[in-house]
């Protein structure tokens, strides 16, 4: 057959997806084999993965492939949540395309507009993950609203409700006013924005003057209810006792006195708004005060602000500046930059808000999860920092807010009767249940009576329970497929969902199977565009991933994102480093287009075997050292780093170097030990890069010969002896050929110029097998050993060795002297270095003895070469 110029990815991705759909190679059933259990971090059914979800998804796919070819049973699990706060803006705006308002609808009319938009956009995720290559079982996927699940976190619920661990009360939450829902702590994000503060006059009541307080939210102003300032400042202490009206609705509020208050911020006065900052409410619950809510659920003013009524909160911020002003209250303004609360679902603004909502205590369920990665029961990739963050949560972690005021998640199973009586229970007739307990079998209420409570469930509260809910592990306590694949083995996810979900499913697993639901964490980094910037659909910095597909194919995509990310590391994505995984691609299809040449070459194949084959005995031990490297560094999770190690062993030890070794000479017949020796090499390159770029080695793999397996489930085989002898062998040759090329180059000497190399070596043993290779690299028609210099030659320092290169070419020999006399001077500067550092007393009696022995092998290695340097120099 014909190879084409170049791979094409293409064809090669839909023959070898649908191979291994139907060989049901990613199907996992339990058996005798150890279980490797991997469950993908859900991504939210609003859209499409984006560059971080590419390396999240190509990191566990490396992960559960390898696990598959090293003999493990593994189990892929893919799935999607679904979000409820990104989802049900999604169906809300095509709704409103429609001409459709959500509050017309009924729950249930919504609801089925909210499964369908899933359906339709839901598989295209599922699509993405295919076309990258990953190996998942795709009769597992999950998704959190699937019936066993949903019933799964009802269950829950009611448990901890139980338990006494769910509580329903009004406190100060995080509310989106664009989503119309409250937030949990950790969905609040921290930003330097550019702002103003206001400095605005209270006039005192019965006393001259006023007291000055600075605001960056005088909108706010209208909910105060005390000004407060420190007992300890002399400035204020004649006001004890006073009171101040409120500019504009003037409103009689006290000054009151709270160590709380810094002296020497602002003004040393604060503004007291309990209904809207979570320090003022805690002031409020304290000194008794009282709380007027001035927002609307959407952001604008209420009713008790008495002014902007109905008036967003922004465009009331500039409208109550200038009233201020006209009033006589606006003392100044000055620019400074602070931090506001942005929601991560919706991007607004986030406004504290007084509001009654459900909780989860935390602290008796953080205390085991907190135990286990302390223990090193879960370990997390890479320790240093990650660990650090996760024990400052654990350890100081806030109960959750829980409910959501949506329409799509799990709806919180509590029920209301008519006199307000709350009832927790699973279903309708179990909370009527729970009522006649309280009540009395002759309650004044009938089961029709009871209103479930509108609100759904966070996000977060039905996918903690994924490594268990997956396999039905809380649905069907105790199944054999649970018991077969939990814990899983690894997680791989993001460091921005440490405390959302980490933490959270260390936390379920505990609680509900008494186990960790993962051994290791995986944390990828943060991926970046060329600037540094987060990428976001907002920045339009982030690239479509199927396009990335079409245009490179996946296997660059997956290598190029792959060689620029250390564990944990944030990555600045170029498409450049697709550009090099697509060479790459060319380069390994290059090496089999050599070898299907090889096998036609027309003088035929020769019968015997090559005598001393060095070349096969370098590659060997080339790859043997190479896959003892990779078992290491999978082990410590350092994909990146493995992939660049199997990439140089490829581009430059088999195909820059080992290749051009075994080329029968211009004409010559292949040498059939050689070419075997090839294939197998090649062969198990492919095997070693297969996790990383799994089309291209599989279509290269079955074009070599043919094969009675796939890759896919080609299984490794352990890491053979490694020879130190002849990896030096190696090295001199390479090193000696590449002193030789850059000789000729220097001394225009042209390549199809034949010379004559005499060597004055240490051990002339160690370059015996490696003449004849020599010979026709640096087309030389002698090499002879000497022990003494040769006059007019090219001299060329290899390590300890010296090179004499002759040609029938008249040499000028000044530029050589040059460069040598340069490479003295280096030398000598490098030596005097090492000698102050040695004669340093200091360093020599503290540093540990093998780096004193390393400085003084430096300054015996710099004599010597100064000194064979020297030589070559009188030589000339």
């Amino acid at each position: 057959m014909q190879l084409s110029k170049n791979f094409e990815p293409a064809p090669a991705e839909q023959f070898w997806t649908n191979r291994w759909k139907e060989k049901k190679y990613f199907e996992s059933k339990p058996d005798e084999r150890p279980a490797y259990t991997v469950v993908i971090p859900p991504p939210n059914v609003t859209g499409v993965l984006h560059m971080g979800h590419t390396l999240n998804e190509t990191v566990q796919d490396i992960l559960v492939r390898r696990a598959r070819m090293s003999g493990f049973n593994a189990c892929w699990v893919p799935g999607s949540d679904h979000a409820s706060i990104a989802t049900e803006a999604k169906v809300v705006q095509m709704l409103r395309e429609k001409g459709i308002d959500k509050n017309t609808l009924t729950r249930e009319a919504f609801l089925e507009y909210a499964f369908e938009w899933k359906e339709k956009y839901g598989g295209i995720i599922y699509n993405q993950i295919e076309r990258l290559g990953c190996s998942v079982d795709w009769n597992r996927v999950t998704f959190t609203m699937d019936d066993h699940y949903y019933n799964a976190v009802i269950k829950v619920f009611v448990d901890l409700y139980k338990k006494g661990l769910i509580y329903r009360g009004a406190r100060m939450i995080n509310w989106d006013p664009v989503a119309k829902t409250a937030l949990s702590d950790e969905e609040v994000e921290y930003r330097e924005v550019q702002s103003k503060l206001y400095y605005v006059d209270y006039k005192l009541d019965g006393l001259d003057g006023a007291i000055t307080i600075a605001t960056t939210r005088p909108e706010t102003i209208l909910g105060d209810t005390a000004i407060c300032v420190n007992p300890n400042d002399k400035r204020y202490e004649h006001l004890k006792g006073a009171y101040a009206f409120v500019p504009l609705v003037n409103r009689r509020v006290p000054v009151i006195f709270d160590d709380y208050v810094d002296m020497d911020f602002g003004t040393g006065a604060l503004k007291i708004t309990p209904a809207h900052d979570i320090n003022d409410y805690n002031i409020g619950l304290k000194h008794n005060l009282e709380v007027i809510d001035t927002l609307n659920d959407d952001g604008t003013l209420s009713e008790a602000a008495q002014l902007y009524v109905g008036e967003d909160r922004f465009d009331v911020r500039k409208k109550i500046a200038a009233d201020l002003e006209a009033a006589g209250n606006l003392v100044k303004t000055e620019d400074i930059t602070n931090k506001n609360g942005f929601s991560q679902r919706s991007n607004a603004v986030v406004e504290p808000k007084i509001s009654t909502q459900w909780f989860l205590k935390m602290q008796e369920l953080a205390e085991p999860a907190l135990k286990a990665v302390v223990d090193g029961d879960i370990k997390i990739h890479p320790g240093d920092r990650f660990l650090a963050t996760y024990k400052h949560w654990l350890e100081n972690v806030k109960d959750w807010c829980i409910s959501r005021q949506l329409w799509w998640g799990q709806q919180i199973p509590a029920w209301y009767a008519p006199d307000g009586t709350c009832v927790v229970g699973a279903t309708k007739e179990g909370a009527f249940g729970e009522l006649l307990k309280i009540k009395g079998d002759h309650a004044p209420f009938t089961i029709d009576d009871l209103t479930q409570d509108n609100d759904v469930l966070d996000t977060w509260f039905s996918s903690w329970l994924w490594p268990t809910q997956v396999f039905k592990g809380i649905t069907d306590p105790g199944n054999e497929e649970l018991k077969y694949y939990y814990p899983t083995s690894v997680l791989v996810t993001g460091q921005d969902i440490i405390f959302f979900w980490v933490a959270r499913m260390v936390m379920a697993g505990l609680a509900y199977e008494k186990e960790i639901p993962f051994k290791d964490v995986y944390f990828t980094g943060m991926v970046r565009d060329k600037l540094g910037r987060k990428m976001s659909k907002s920045l339009g910095n982030s690239p479509d991933l199927l396009e990335l597909i079409d245009k490179y194919g996946a296997d660059a995509v997956r290598f190029g994102i792959m060689i620029a990310a250390p564990a944990g590391n944030d990555l600045l994505f170029d498409e450049a480093s697709l550009e090099q995984g697509r060479n790459f691609n060319n380069k390994i299809w290059n090496a089999l287009k050599l070898v299907k040449m090889w096998e036609q070459n027309p003088n035929g194949v020769e019968d015997e075997k090559a005598s001393d084959d060095f070349a096969a005995r370098w590659m060997r031990n080339r790859i043997e050292t190479v896959k003892a490297e990779v078992d290491q560094l999978f082990k410590e999770f350092k994909l990146s780093e493995a992939l660049k190690i199997i990439y140089s062993l490829i581009w430059d030890d088999f195909c820059s170097w080992y290749l051009e070794w075994q080329k029968p000479e211009f004409g010559g017949a292949t040498n059939k030990s050689k070419l075997v020796h090839t294939i197998e090499f090649l062969e198990e390159l492919l095997h070693m890069l297969h996790p990383y770029m799994p089309f291209i080695t599989e279509e290269i793999y079955h074009q070599l010969r043919e094969q009675k397996d796939d890759l896919s489930i080609k299984q490794f085989a352990a890491a053979g002896g490694i020879d130190s002898a002849v990896a030096q062998q190696g090295t001199i040759l390479k090193n000696v050929i590449s002193a030789v090329r850059d000789a000729r180059v220097k001394n225009g000497i042209k390549n199809k110029e034949a010379i004559s190399l005499y060597v004055q070596a240490e051990n002339e043993a160690v370059y015996q097998p490696l003449l004849d290779i020599l010979k026709r690299q640096i087309n030389a028609d002698k090499i002879a050993f000497t022990d003494t210099a040769v006059d007019k030659c090219i001299n060329v320092l290899v390590q300890k060795d010296k090179l004499y290169i002759q040609t029938e070419t008249e040499l000028d020999t000044s530029s050589q002297k040059e460069q040598l006399e340069k490479d003295i001077a280096y030398l000598e500067g490098f030596l005097a270095s090492v000698e102050k550092k040695l004669g340093n007393e200091r360093f020599v009696q503290n540093a540990k003895p093998e780096i004193v022995e390393i400085e003084r092998k430096k300054k015996a290695d710099a004599e010597e070469k100064i000194r064979a340097l020297k030589e070559s120099i009188a030589a000339l």
